[in-house]
């Protein structure tokens, strides 16, 4: 029979708020089903709060920021290492070859075909550390200066020039060989290949 009056539902909530103080087995059993209650409620929110709809992807991993740098990670140092020249790129604009890469071209082409005496790879590519990129520089350390020609016999010419690479071809006693003359970042004309020509 439903309750009518508030005396009435008075005596009920007196009831349920004084059953865990009527005995001490009444206040274990009250603390024993709070903390179930409490702990089931911890596990099942965050499980319904990180339910995700199907068919949503996954979120994309955090971009990072213009310097590199993510979320835990010490930024790089001011003192970088020395990059890779930049490759010629084929969008570049054609040009007049510049003077100072057709002297560079020239340069390097007398140094190349003059090895030290006793062919001293060190001294040879030291001779050439002047006109030429590191990274090809480092790459010529393999090649054995007897290999090479002893003898230019005919003047170095462009043949193709852009705003940021030049190839020259160089006529020598074994041979014609092109010649690829790239600008370094700080403005300087560098030799950053050479290959045999046809």
């Amino acid at each position: 029979m439903p309750i009518r009056t508030n005396r009435g539902r008075a005596a009920v909530y007196r009831r349920l708020w004084g059953w865990p103080l009527r005995s001490p087995r009444h206040l274990a059993a009250s603390i024993i089903i709070f903390v179930v209650v409490v702990v089931a409620l911890g596990v099942i929110i965050p499980r319904l709060l990180d339910r995700t709809p199907s068919g949503q992807n996954t979120a994309a991993p955090p971009s990072t920021s213009a310097q590199g740098t993510q979320v835990g990670q010490l930024p790089s140092s001011a003192t970088s290492l020395p990059t890779k020249q930049p490759a010629p790129s084929n969008s570049a604009k054609a040009a007049p070859p510049a003077v100072d890469a057709q002297l560079t071209a020239e340069l390097w082409a007398e140094n190349w075909i003059k090895p030290p005496p006793g062919n001293d790879v060190n001294k040879w590519l030291k001779q050439l550390e002047e006109y030429t990129t590191p990274e090809f520089l480092a790459q010529m350390a393999t090649i054995d200066p007897r290999n090479v020609p002893n003898k230019l016999t005919d003047k170095v010419k462009a043949v193709k020039s852009t705003t940021s690479s030049i190839d020259y071809v160089v006529t020598t006693n074994l041979g014609k060989v092109s010649i690829t003359v790239v600008k370094a970042p700080e403005g300087k004309w560098l030799v950053n290949s050479y290959t045999k020509a046809d």
